[in-house]
């Protein structure tokens, strides 16, 4: 890529596995006795970081991190020195380390030693010029120093414009510097963040995106930076302080009954997002590819390589589907009724596409039921313009109803779907990520009845007005004789 090298910046431990079986206890304490048959080294922090940001499509990867002169420290460096450029800064104490212990496959312990954190010296030169030269910088924080310091917080604070800065941050460590794009924090920490004020309502009757959603906007806005809340198999949501976060959903875990290994599942995501910003993607393009990344990463076992596994379902999910096909009010009575929640999208869907298909799959799966709000042909008239709808709406309606992700369809005659927005008051309305706050008159009415706008991204650039313009490319001119 241009502009120089992706920079890393943070934390590096060392992390090992030891992993064996245990059939017997011991005999002096009730517990277990693995026969470790297998012992691994692994780069964990700003190092997994730094590797993972080295596996994806970006150029060369230089990591700038605290290490000691240990034998741990010695391992690191030549775990990373064989894919990354190592810079280094003084580390004071031992070099951090984690031992996991697991027996058959299932977690028995994890031991911590190392104490060591950065220096607070003068920044070394060789540190301070590969900050200065770097085309992105991913901050791989793990709150032991590193980000902390002083000369490093006063060269990021310089970078220029042109160059994207990623956050990812840790409760021990200091806030983002202002040249921030953006800040990557998982849902724990995006309450802990966000003050008092987020402690007091986590334990409010609220929807979890909900919270995310207000925790992020809150963030945003005190640390002037874009926010993403990673929300493990949910996704991640993004905020730039305004009303209407962005979310981009997890794909659906093909295994839903099992636990994933999500170990340096925020490494890869933010390494993936840093890199998506620095190729010139938008931040809602960086979190949908860091968001799939990131996915893909914990299905194949995490950086633990252990199997990959799906979350449970959240709690309080109300059990059963509604009857797809049903009246549509009756739908959404019956799913109030049992406490579910109600999702709502809307649109022409003139000529159906993948895009349509996808985004109202994403929308499903935010809660117990889909209401698809369907512009009449007046309403899309008034909208197109003369020559559209080009199929009418009970035969959109139909082809909607029949989608399985659809539990009703609901047609409207206004320009906007307000009105049948205030009698449906969905938990969640759902728009194409094409859209922006400004561009849906229709928001205020969902919140005032307490439900949240949510921006979805499209899939593949589909348009309709794409589609039909190519048709008539291919038709060509009609002429006298041809078929009406």
């Amino acid at each position: 890529m241009k502009g120089g090298p992706l920079v890393v910046i943070g934390d590096t431990l060392l992390d090992v596995d030891l992993e064996g079986t245990a059939e017997r206890l011991a005999p002096d304490a009730p517990v277990p006795v693995v026969d470790c048959d297998r012992e691994r080294h692994r780069a964990g922090g700003a190092g997994l970081a730094a590797l993972l940001a080295a596996g994806m499509e970006g150029g060369d990867v230089v990591l700038v991190t605290a290490l000691g002169e240990d034998r741990n420290a010695a391992r690191l460096r030549d775990l990373l020195g064989r894919h990354v450029e190592v810079v280094r800064m003084p580390l004071r104490g031992g070099t951090p380390c984690k031992i996991r212990v697991s027996a058959s496959g299932r977690p028995i312990a994890r031991l911590d030693a190392g104490d060591g954190r950065a220096c607070p010296s003068p920044l070394r030169p060789a540190a301070e010029r590969a900050l200065r030269s770097a085309g992105g910088v991913l901050v791989a924080d793990y709150g032991r120093g590193v980000t902390a310091h002083q000369g490093v917080r006063a060269v990021l604070a310089r970078l220029p414009g042109r160059v994207p800065l990623v956050w990812d941050p840790h409760p021990k460590g200091p806030p983002p510097v202002p040249p921030t794009r953006l800040a990557t924090p998982n849902e724990r920490e995006a309450r802990g963040f966000a003050g008092p004020a987020a402690a007091r309502a986590a334990g409010a009757p609220e929807a979890a995106l909900r919270r995310a959603a207000r925790n992020a906007a809150t963030l945003s806005r005190a640390w002037g930076t874009a926010v993403a809340v990673t929300l493990g198999p949910r996704g991640a949501l993004l905020s730039v302080g305004d009303d209407v976060p962005f979310l981009a959903l997890a794909p659906a875990a093909a295994d839903q009954g099992a636990v994933p290994d999500a170990c340096g599942a925020g490494d890869c995501f933010a390494a993936a997002a840093v890199q998506a910003i620095r190729a010139g993607g938008l931040l809602t393009e960086a979190v949908t590819e860091a968001v799939r990344l990131a996915s893909e990463f914990v299905a194949r076992g995490g950086a633990s390589a252990g199997p990959g596994l799906a979350a449970p379902p959240e709690p309080g999910t109300p059990a059963g589907r509604p009857r797809p096909g049903g009246a549509a009010w009756d739908v959404v009575t019956d799913v109030r009724r049992r406490g579910g929640r109600i999702v709502a999208a809307g649109g022409c869907f003139d000529l159906l596409h993948a895009g349509h298909v996808w985004l109202l799959q994403q929308a499903r799966r935010l809660g117990d039921c889909l209401v698809v709000c369907l512009n009449s042909d007046a309403s899309v008239r008034e909208l197109k313009g003369p020559g559209r709808p080009l199929v009418q709406a009970p035969d959109r309606a139909r082809v909607l109803a029949a989608l399985e992700c659809v539990d009703a369809v609901i047609v409207f005659d206004e320009p906007t779907p307000a009105a049948v927005l205030e009698r449906l008051r969905p938990d969640v309305w759902v728009k194409g990520g094409d859209y922006a706050c400004g561009d849906l008159p229709e928001a205020p009415v969902v919140r005032r009845h307490g439900g949240q706008v949510l921006l979805l991204p499209y899939t593949g650039r589909h348009s309709t007005s794409q589609i039909v313009a190519a048709a008539r490319t291919l038709a060509g001119p009609v002429t006298g004789g041809g078929a009406r």
